[in-house]
């Protein structure tokens, strides 16, 4: 390598990787398809190596360019953070914060996250939305999301908050008390299912695996609910067992008012992350707000 790469070689880069579009990631830096071409193809004559697959219709990485790709991302992610940190040092965060997050985050969020975070900005305005669908955070308006990690959309920063979870299925003792629990998903159309719903579309199927067979169960029940914590509440009130998350109900499973069946078929999956757009800029506001979720814990 005779010369060093330039940021702006390196910029190019990943915006491409991230996108696997070269249009896209042009319009992200602000620059023609030409040029962003040129930056790479100079960025590739220095390193002596092809970090791009490119044809008319697809991008995709060389195995090169993965191996740039996963080390420089957290290196300029730190850079882009040091700078706005120097240049927004003397700014008190203000203005609107727009976050979406599920039902379950959006009300972990409210026991110390929310509190904190208003209490040390004042001057922020903090607008919190719970929704469970997947959502195109830029065309919606928010700043930020919360959303697990293998769910995240490949052009965004995503930071892991959440702890490894995992979905259980759950019912009161009182409701539990003499009918024949499972032993497999099979045998849950014996009791009373909390079936949960979208507010447009079909109820979600309850997913278990375990020993690498995996089983997709349709709950049958009386009641439907939209929420995990309506869901969590007819399970308390011994309406039926309900398949939630299980960071909602943990506190109810230590004290014994829930009890949790067929724990050998949910397996953990991976835990939550923040994101927000790619930006090379991230505003003052959501950069307190991520400071506060890194300090206060989000489990």
């Amino acid at each position: 390598m005779n010369e060093k790469p330039t940021f702006a070689e390196l910029g190019a880069f990943l915006a491409a990787a991230r996108h696997r579009n070269f249009r896209k990631a042009a319009d992200e830096l602000g620059i023609a398809p030409s040029t962003l071409s040129h930056f790479i193809r100079r960025l590739e004559e220095r390193l002596e190596t092809r970090l791009l697959h490119r044809s008319t219709r697809s991008v995709s990485l060389t195995a090169a360019g993965e191996a740039l790709s996963s080390r420089l991302s957290p290196l300029i992610h730190d850079l882009d953070e040091a700078l706005v940190e120097a240049a927004n040092i003397k700014n008190s965060p203000r203005g609107v914060l727009r976050v979406l997050a599920s039902d379950v985050v959006a009300t972990l969020l409210m026991e110390e996250v929310v509190p904190a975070f208003l209490n040390e900005f004042p001057h922020v305005q903090l607008e919190l939305v719970a929704n469970s669908g997947f959502v195109d955070i830029v065309a919606e308006g928010f700043d930020a999301a919360f959303r697990l990690g293998d769910d995240i959309p490949k052009d965004m920063i995503a930071l892991k908050f959440g702890e490894m979870s995992r979905m259980r299925v759950v019912g009161s003792p009182n409701y539990l008390k003499g009918r024949s629990l499972p032993s497999s998903p099979e045998e849950l159309e014996g009791l009373d299912c909390i079936r949960s719903r979208p507010a447009s579309g079909v109820p979600y199927r309850w997913e278990f695996e375990k020993g690498g067979k995996r089983i997709s169960v349709e709950p049958n029940g009386a009641l439907t609910v939209n929420r995990s914590e309506l869901a969590l509440q007819a399970a308390l009130r011994g309406m039926g067992v309900s398949y939630i998350p299980e960071r909602l109900c943990r506190g109810h499973l230590e004290t014994g008012a829930l009890v949790s069946l067929l724990d050998g078929w949910s397996p953990p999956y991976e835990g939550l992350c923040l994101y927000y757009p790619g930006h090379r800029l991230v505003p003052p506001a959501l950069r307190a707000f991520i400071s506060v979720v890194k300090k206060v814990g989000l489990t």
